[in-house]
């Protein structure tokens, strides 16, 4: 069932029972990216995957990462009800769970950051900075292809036509401006400094072919972190729960207990 969250600006799907575990979904993907994985997991917690703002049903917010690192704070305080939660975040709900982390430190019991990091080298600034700018003057259909290739490796795609369909379809239902303030963000993050604050247990997952948020940001992110375990999905690039379910949650079964 769907339900809103933080004052109604925050939509969100609700199943299962058990300890609350939220899903943070990737800039370039949707919700709909945790299909494959939600019926596992519902079978043990209270799952509750959100759109993050701007995304879907949910009200945009200004003032960039922290902004939306914030609204999700309260979205997941009022999911929770002071529940011990997990948070999950792919990508750029990884960059947001991380945000949250660290400006509320009680928010999250444990936290699983997938195929994201602390901060982007200079390439892959730049990488942002000329999708904003791509996107501001020809439109996001002019980046789908650079977008899904960001995703995925060129033969997981050419083996998954109708996957990459309902892919492209998802990332053109992006809000343009909600997609180039999430990039001007992604291209001047920098939470290196700041990662020492976040005391909680951390897993750290990448796909080995992750070209959107290589493996050294998650080598890097790990040993900037407190108590972070670091694996390394196999074959898999910047969404391995929807190219390798198994894979992913075998990765983090352990680490759920």
């Amino acid at each position: 069932m769907d339900r809103l969250l933080a004052n109604g600006t925050v939509n969100a799907s609700q199943s299962g029972e058990g300890p609350p575990l939220f899903l943070f979904h990737s800039l370039l993907s949707d919700r709909a990216s945790f299909d494959a994985i939600v019926p596992e997991l519902e079978g043990s917690f209270q799952t509750i995957v959100p759109e993050l703002p701007g995304f879907g049903r949910s009200r945009a917010v200004e003032g960039g990462l922290v902004a939306v690192a914030d609204r999700m704070a309260e979205a997941v305080k009022d999911a929770a009800d002071g529940a011990p939660t997990i948070v999950l975040g792919n990508g750029y709900g990884g960059f947001v769970a991380l945000q949250m982390a660290i400006r509320h430190p009680e928010i999250a019991s444990k936290l699983i950051l997938a195929d994201c990091g602390a901060a982007f080298s200079e390439p892959g600034r730049e990488a942002f900075r000329n999708m904003a700018r791509v996107s501001r003057e020809k439109g996001v259909e002019a980046i789908t292809d650079v977008a899904m290739r960001r995703l995925f490796a060129p033969d997981f795609q050419e083996l998954h036509p109708e996957l990459m369909r309902g892919r492209r379809e998802a990332f053109l239902r992006t809000n343009p401006d909600v997609f180039r303030a999430a990039c001007d963000a992604l291209a001047s993050l920098d939470l290196r400094t700041e990662l020492a604050g976040v005391k909680v247990p951390v897993l750290v997952l990448v796909g080995e072919h992750d070209e959107a948020t290589p493996p050294r940001m998650s080598h890097e992110l790990a040993a900037g972190l407190p108590h972070a375990e670091l694996k390394i999905i196999p074959g898999c690039a910047h969404v391995p729960q929807l190219q390798s379910p198994r894979q992913f949650l075998g990765a983090m079964k352990g680490f759920l207990l």
